[in-house]
């Protein structure tokens, strides 16, 4: 998004000469998606997190060598804030994200275009008056501290990649600027450093204690004689339901509960244009066993991305991977199909099938077995 204009703020950097920023005139009074007319499919819309991640891979791939971010170290008052907030420009003043719902965007936005256009690490005191909290969203004025810093390329790609494709990631950083960028299913991948061993050591321990609670993260961290922000954001899944009745009902208040997304469809075309915008972090679960609705699986395992699963009787689920091999299909392809899905709990009624459901997706985020505890040795709580 380009920031809109509406003057200019001069930002004074300690070894430069004053930095003028175009300010931003409203962040979060961006129109919302109108509804799809009568009769078509509604509009996919990408999540926040993902639209930051396409924004910063987008960026790097058009040339920037150096991103700026802008990050909540500290606050006091504004009431419950969502974690993993992240303010990113571009050297062009393209920005995406948000800190705060916006409200201190005429502090926030000079302060990530600085660190995009060379700036070291900033940290910038600022205050949001009780109107303009509450204009935001927010439930009540505040005061936060802001850190700001530039990002490489090589760490923003990884970062943006991860968080586009629905993928856990992670940002950790001192207070001087030096950022340390974690991915993968269990943040194994590590793009740059904090300094030293002990310091990228810790931040990555970390990182991945609080993966395994499965909530997106703020925090900070002492380590090795730095303080040290760490933003860590976990997917939600969101469950893609294609059929209808007791099942598709039962899985849709069962993903309300681990607090997913869940969209029930019969129609094909709203199907596959859902799927072509699945994260790894996704779930498809077909109903329908009209041989139609193929197209859909074929759609979900061609495109790689997210749980594939069909509900189905064993004859019915060797009929259609008959059909699917015809189509093209792999039988290698067909082994990221779990079809029947769910497992084996001895599921009965609707509601017990649906939690057999999202108990197989649960283990396959966690990368488990679904065995009984008592039989295992490892760590019990994920």
């Amino acid at each position: 998004m380009k920031v809109l204009c509406g003057g200019t703020l001069s930002l004074n950097v300690p070894g430069r000469s004053s930095v003028c920023a175009t300010t931003l005139i409203s962040v979060m009074n961006r129109p919302a998606v109108s509804p799809a007319p009568t009769g078509l499919p509604a509009p996919v819309v990408a999540s926040p997190p993902r639209e930051l991640g396409a924004a910063l891979r987008r960026w790097v791939e058009g040339g920037a060598s150096t991103l700026g971010v802008v990050r909540v170290l500290d606050r006091h008052g504004f009431g419950t804030v969502e974690a993993g907030q992240l303010l990113a420009a571009a050297p062009d003043a393209d920005i995406a994200g948000e800190v705060l719902r916006g409200a201190l965007d005429r502090t926030a936005v000079p302060l990530a275009l600085a660190a995009a256009t060379g700036a070291s690490a900033i940290v910038r005191e600022a205050h949001v008056a009780e109107p303009d909290a509450l204009a935001a969203g927010l439930a009540c004025s505040g005061g936060a501290t802001l850190l700001a810093h530039p990002l490489p390329a090589g760490h923003a790609a990884a970062l943006g990649g991860a968080l586009e494709r629905g993928v856990p990631a992670a940002l950790v950083a001192t207070v001087d600027g030096a950022a340390l960028v974690l991915t993968g299913p269990d943040l194994d991948d590590v793009h740059g450093s904090l300094g030293t061993p002990e310091r990228d050591e810790v931040a990555a321990d970390t990182a991945r204690s609080r993966l395994r609670r499965g909530a997106t993260a703020t925090e900070r961290i002492a380590a090795d004689d730095a303080d040290l922000l760490l933003d860590l954001w976990v997917p939600v899944p969101s469950v893609l339901v294609v059929g209808t009745g007791a099942i598709g009902d039962a899985l849709a208040a069962q993903a309300a509960l681990l607090g997913w997304t869940a969209h029930q469809t019969t129609d094909l075309i709203e199907a596959r244009t859902a799927l072509a915008a699945f994260s790894d972090a996704d779930v498809l679960v077909l109903l329908d066993h009209d041989v139609a609705f193929d197209a859909v699986l074929l759609d979900g395992l061609r495109g790689g991305r997210g749980f594939v699963g069909a509900l189905g009787s064993r004859h019915t689920q060797a009929a259609r991977r008959q059909r699917l091999r015809a189509a093209g299909l792999t039988d290698h392809d067909l082994t990221v199909l779990h079809g029947p899905v769910g497992l084996d709990l001895g599921a009965r009624t609707p509601a017990e099938t649906a939690v057999s459901i999202v108990a197989q997706v649960i283990a396959g985020r966690a990368g488990r077995a679904a065995g009984a505890l008592v039989g295992t040795e490892g760590r019990i709580g994920g």
